[in-house]
């Protein structure tokens, strides 16, 4: 079985800032780490190796810098990488991204065809979660999204199974091989990296495929292939400090309905 997982290398948002005079956000204060639902998606890819055997791919789009997440990969267990990288995919917007990650995969199951196409329920820097869905529609593949746990994986029969995260419970999908599945956060436990993956991982360069190798159309990549953009980021005003409110159960009853009575007024 050959299963391939788009990550994607994003900031740390727990220490990015954003610039107060240019409203932008300030990616050097932040280092850059694997997106965490991309981390998820790679570990059940590896554990469906395990069951099943086969190989794990993994490609993601961007500098070249990148090559680290592609590392961080090979030692949560992947075979292999894939890095798209080209000055003409700076400034791609998710439908722009979503077409050159789907060039890519072209490319490597012309190589060897993919049974199961994993990726992260979405990214934290943006939060869009458009990429995934974007790729199997222009792949042609069912798409299964916010997967929480795969129940079954019937290789003979070519089909899986699994649960998709509602708001009040869950819900049972069977979908035919190959397909597409974005994964959430609950789906497995990250566990920690064996010592020959991290030697593996320490020595391994990624394959680097450009805008050329692609074949790609490049009205359909970058700015140019990009219909939306970002015209303003801002942080939000702070919010002023709370008031305690003291007293026996029953003043502090009365105070807050005043208070509340107040304010729909």
């Amino acid at each position: 079985m050959h299963i391939l997982v788009c990550v994607k290398q994003v900031p740390d948002t727990t220490e990015v800032r954003i610039d107060p005079e240019t409203n932008n956000l300030d990616r050097s204060s932040a280092p850059a780490i694997i997106n965490p639902y991309d981390s998820h998606a790679v570990e059940e890819a590896v554990r469906i190796k395990e069951c099943f055997g086969g190989k794990v791919t993994v490609i993601s789009m961007g500098p070249l810098a990148a090559v680290e997440v592609i590392k961080r990969c090979i030692m949560l267990g992947a075979d292999e990488g894939y890095l798209l990288s080209d000055r003409a995919f700076a400034g791609s917007d998710t439908l722009a991204t979503s077409y050159i990650l789907a060039k890519g995969i072209d490319v490597i199951s012309g190589k060897e065809p993919i049974d199961l196409i994993f990726c992260g329920k979405q990214a934290i820097d943006g939060d869009t979660a458009q990429v995934g869905p974007g790729i199997a529609r222009r792949l042609g593949l069912p798409q299964l999204t916010y997967v929480q746990e795969i129940e079954d994986v019937d290789n003979d029969k070519r089909e899986v199974t699994v649960h998709r995260k509602l708001d009040d419970g869950y819900e049972v999908v069977k979908a035919k091989l190959p397909c597409l599945i974005t994964v959430e956060k609950e789906i497995n436990e990250l566990r920690y990296e064996s010592l020959p993956n991290l030697i593996q991982a320490a020595r391994y360069q990624p394959i680097i495929l450009g805008a050329a190798d692609l074949k790609a159309d490049l009205s359909q990549m970058g700015l140019k292939g990009s219909p939306t953009s970002v015209n303003k980021i801002f942080a939000p005003a702070q919010r002023g400090q709370g008031e305690i409110l003291k007293g026996s159960e029953k003043d502090i009853v009365d105070l807050l309905v005043q208070k509340l009575s107040q304010k729909v007024v």
